[in-house]
């Protein structure tokens, strides 16, 4: 390839991109870290991702934008939250090709995999012969130890925090919720020292003070999320027993009494936020303060499925 052919200037980020960034990198400065839920959204090309950087024989290519927009995606933001753990155990070789693409200073913050956190399978075509059965590896911290931990361990320095997500659970699952505090005491209690855990639930019921006090005892913290049917992230974050860290992990997924189906249906392929709100904006917003005067570090995520366009949604919370 001759001189002539190579571009004598990188392309400028996209506008939102611009402007975002370099917010978002003071924000991290003081400890502050949002970014997104997940990042292969062909959705944000133009806002984050610069089409040019994935044409292949003059056409957009699909898999090269999956594959490398991770690296461009950490030129705005500082933080991300893989989703895709949640449905498997990655290899080391993927962990390597994941961090190897993005390179630091990005964080990543992980959902640990399903079948350390469901207790009963789903009866869902994905979950297969195992539908409807109950999962013998609930909270298994062995497994959690060797199958997840110990391939990410090279990377400790890079992981924010790793996120229990539990499902909500059916009345039948515990008679109350003591049965499920005191197997997660145990859980966190055997499991490896080095990571920031945190657990996030689904079901409001549990939002009890043995619940805070199980997590504060072993450093872990409560996620706040903003979900179909749990408490609207102000009302959680009002709750002074929620904080149980030295730290604060919150997910802002979806408005309260819409489900995940229905926002996929209605917000897809996420160009634009189409429903503001506030409520979540200003819980937000609030937490960052409080942080800041706490001298806490704190991972805040975005959901596309929150108002339509998670760096929209970024951009209006950091920005007003």
């Amino acid at each position: 390839m001759s001189l002539s052919t190579l571009p004598l200037f990188e392309d400028p980020p996209p506008e939102l991109a611009a402007r975002l960034g370099p917010r978002l990198r003071k924000l991290a400065d003081d400890g502050i870290y949002i970014g997104t839920s997940s990042w292969k959204y062909e959705g944000w090309v133009g806002q984050i991702y610069t089409r040019e950087k994935y044409i292949t024989r003059g056409r957009f290519s699909r898999k090269r934008f999956e594959t490398e927009c991770i690296e461009e995606y950490a030129a705005t933001f500082p933080i991300v939250c893989g989703d895709f753990s949640f449905y498997q155990f990655p290899s080391e070789a993927y962990w390597q090709r994941l961090f190897t693409m993005a390179g630091p200073p990005l964080l990543h913050a992980f959902k640990v995999p399903e079948d350390i956190t469901v207790k009963r399978f789903p009866r869902h075509d994905r979950y297969g012969a195992k539908a409807g059965l109950e999962n013998d590896a609930f909270l298994n911290a062995e497994l959690f130890a060797e199958a997840f931990v110990r391939p990410l361990e090279p990377y400790r320095s890079r992981v924010a925090a790793l996120i229990f997500e539990f499902g909500g659970f059916a009345r039948e699952a515990f008679d109350d919720g003591k049965p499920f505090v005191d197997r997660l005491n145990d859980f966190l209690g055997a499991l490896p020292r080095g990571f920031r855990y945190s657990v996030e639930i689904r079901n409001a019921e549990l939002l009890a003070p043995e619940y805070f006090s199980c997590l504060r005892s072993h450093g872990a913290a409560h996620v706040f999320n903003a979900w179909t049917r749990m408490p609207e992230l102000g009302a959680q974050m009002a709750m002074e027993d929620a904080y149980t860290a030295d730290f604060t992990v919150t997910r802002a997924l979806l408005r309260k009494g819409r489900n995940y189906e229905e926002a996929v249906a209605k917000f897809s392929p996420y160009l634009h936020a189409q429903d503001p709100n506030p409520g979540a904006r200003q819980a937000l917003r609030g937490l960052i303060e409080r942080s800041k005067r706490q001298r806490q570090m704190a991972f805040l995520f975005v959901n596309n499925r929150l108002e339509g366009n998670a760096p929209e949604s970024i951009a209006a919370i950091v920005e007003d």
